[in-house]
């Protein structure tokens, strides 16, 4: 059985990892808005592009698809324990 300064500790972890997920989810959020705004500014015939621009933010909305993914696990973990 835990003791109550566990569960408390346990209890904080849990938040402070919505807290990340929900950061996280709102970075990615953020990341594709961008990637839709710089496609909807390219114009290829004019030789205005974004591809280098595009390709970062598509980068960081999958680290930050995998940050999410990992946070949840660990979430799982810590909440199938208390």
């Amino acid at each position: 059985m835990t003791s109550q300064n566990e569960s408390e500790s346990e209890s904080q972890q849990i938040k402070t990892i919505e807290k990340e997920i929900g950061r996280f989810k709102a970075e990615q959020a953020d990341a594709q808005a961008k990637v839709k705004e710089l496609l909807l500014q390219e114009d290829p015939a004019s030789g205005i592009t974004f591809h280098e621009d595009i390709f970062r933010l598509q980068q960081d909305k999958l680290r930050l698809d995998t940050e999410i993914q990992i946070l949840q696990v660990k979430l799982r973990r810590l909440a199938s324990t208390w």
